[in-house]
C-alpha cells in the first residue's frame, strides 16, 4: 500500500482529533435499547397523536442505580424535550422484565427493567423522525467499584414511522366498548409482554376488548354466568380489510363468564380460544380471538373481503366475559409479533364509560348509560382509546 503524504496524515489527523473531541466518551452504567426499531404515531379519539414503545434497560455495573429522570429528545435537536418521565410517572412505567410495576427506581447489578412509554402531543404537532433518550440517574461512574455519582447521558435511539394502516371496524351496530384499550402503563393489555421464542414480544400492545351494551346501557342482563345474557355474545366479527387466513381455531368450547379459567387449565396452544388471524399484506396481520365454538366462517388458505363474516363472538379461552379481543401485528402469531397501532376508517363516538365507575366495578353487571352522548360524534381516522363508546 503506498505511503500516505504528510499532507493527508496531517489532514486525516485534524479531522480526527475533532471528531473524537466533539464525540467525548462517557461511561454509561446503565444501559437502554429501544424494544422495537420504530414507533409510529397515531391519531386518537381524543385529538391528540399518541407514541407508544418500549425500553430495555440494564445496569451493568457492580453498584445499584437509581433512574431519577427519563426525557424523550429529538435526536436532531437533543435540546428539543418531547416528554419528560419522573417520580409516580416514571415508576408507573417501570416493569422487573415482565413482572408488575416496581416500588422503587433502583436497579441492581446485572438487572434488567422494561419501561413502558406512552406520549401524547397535539393532533397538530410536528413529531420527529427520530428520537434519542436521556438518562439522568445515580450510578457507578467507572467500572472499579466507586460510590455513586449524578450521571447524564443520552442513550436507545428509535425510529419514528409513518407507515400506519387504516382499517374497517372489525364488528357491526352500535355501542361498542372498547374496553382494555390503550394507552395507560397501567392497562391490561399495554403491560402484557411476553417472552416467546426467545425474545419479548408486546403483541397486544394495542389490543381492545370489545364488548357491547344494549340501548339500556347494560352489557349482561340476568344471570351474569350464563354467556347468552350478555349483549355482545353472537355477534358477528367481520374483516376489518381484503387478506387471507393464515390461521383458525374451531373446537374449544366457551368459559363461564365471571371469572377467567384456571390458570393451569391455559395453554398456548388455548389462550386465544377459537380465533382468525388474517395477513393483510405489507407484513400486518389482523387477530380476532374468543369466537364461538363452530362458529368460524372461513377456512386456512382463503381469500377473504372486507366485511366479510370471520365468526361470532363468544368467550373461549382466557377470558371471564363474552368479547372480541382484536389486534394488529406484525407477524403471523399472535403471541410472537409486536402490537402495531392503526386507525379506523369511519365511526361516530358515542360517549364513554366512566372510568372510575368502571374500575371500582367487580365486574360489568349493572348500568353504564351514564356515559352516553347526547350525540354521537362522527370521526374518521382515528383510534378508539380505552372505555370509548363506538357506533359502527
Amino acid at each position: 500500500m503506498p505511503k500516505l503524504t504528510s499532507l493527508l496524515r496531517i489532514l486525516l489527523l485534524v479531522s480526527f482529533t475533532v471528531f473524537a473531541s466533539a464525540t467525548k466518551d462517557q461511561f454509561s452504567p446503565v444501559v437502554a435499547s429501544a424494544l422495537t426499531a420504530n414507533t409510529t404515531p397515531f391519531l386518537g379519539t381524543d385529538g391528540q397523536q399518541h407514541l407508544v414503545y418500549e425500553l430495555v434497560i440494564t445496569n451493568t455495573n457492580v453498584i445499584t442505580a437509581t433512574l431519577n429522570k427519563i426525557s424523550v429528545l429529538d435526536a436532531s435537536d437533543p435540546g428539543k424535550v418531547i416528554a419528560t418521565f419522573e417520580g409516580d410517572a416514571l415508576l408507573a412505567r417501570l416493569r422487573p422484565a415482565l413482572a408488575p410495576p416496581v416500588e422503587t427506581a433502583t436497579i441492581e447489578q446485572s438487572s434488567t427493567r422494561l419501561f413502558l412509554i406512552d406520549i401524547a402531543l397535539p393532533g397538530n404537532a410536528a413529531i420527529p423522525s427520530r428520537l434519542i433518550h436521556r438518562f439522568d440517574l445515580l450510578g457507578g461512574p467507572s467500572p472499579a467499584p466507586q460510590p455513586a455519582q449524578p450521571l447524564s447521558y443520552v442513550a436507545a435511539p428509535i425510529q419514528v414511522s409513518r407507515a400506519l394502516r387504516v382499517i374497517g371496524p372489525p364488528l357491526k351496530g352500535n355501542l361498542w366498548v372498547a374496553t382494555n384499550g390503550c394507552c395507560g402503563a397501567g392497562s391490561v393489555h399495554r403491560g402484557a409482554g411476553l417472552a416467546v421464542n426467545g425474545g419479548i414480544y408486546f403483541a397486544q400492545r394495542f389490543a381492545i376488548d370489545w364488548m357491547q351494551m344494549d340501548d339500556g346501557g347494560r352489557f349482561v342482563r340476568g344471570d351474569a354466568s350464563d354467556v347468552h345474557n350478555y349483549t355482545s355474545y353472537g355477534s358477528e366479527i367481520i374483516a376489518v380489510a381484503d387478506g387471507t387466513v393464515v390461521e383458525t381455531e374451531n373446537n374449544l368450547d366457551d368459559q363461564t363468564p365471571g371469572k377467567l379459567p384456571a390458570p393451569k387449565t391455559i395453554t398456548i396452544e388455548n389462550v386465544d380460544g377459537n380465533h382468525v388471524i388474517l395477513e393483510l399484506g405489507g407484513g400486518v396481520y389482523a387477530f380476532y380471538a374468543h369466537m364461538i365454538k363452530g362458529s368460524v366462517a372461513v377456512h386456512e388458505g382463503q381469500q377473504v373481503k372486507r366485511g366479510q363474516l370471520l365468526g361470532k363472538l363468544g368467550n373461549s379461552g382466557n377470558t371471564s366475559a363474552p368479547h372480541l379481543h382484536f389486534q394488529l401485528m406484525d407477524g403471523p402469531s399472535s403471541l410472537a409479533a409486536q402490537g402495531l397501532p392503526y386507525e379506523i376508517d369511519s365511526f361516530a363516538l358515542a360517549g364513554e364509560v366512566p372510568r372510575a365507575q368502571f374500575d371500582a366495578a367487580p365486574g360489568v353487571e349493572g348500568d353504564w348509560s351514564e356515559g352516553f352522548a347526547t350525540k354521537p360524534s362522527p370521526r374518521q381516522k382515528e383510534y378508539p382509546l380505552d372505555l370509548n363508546v363506538v357506533n359502527f
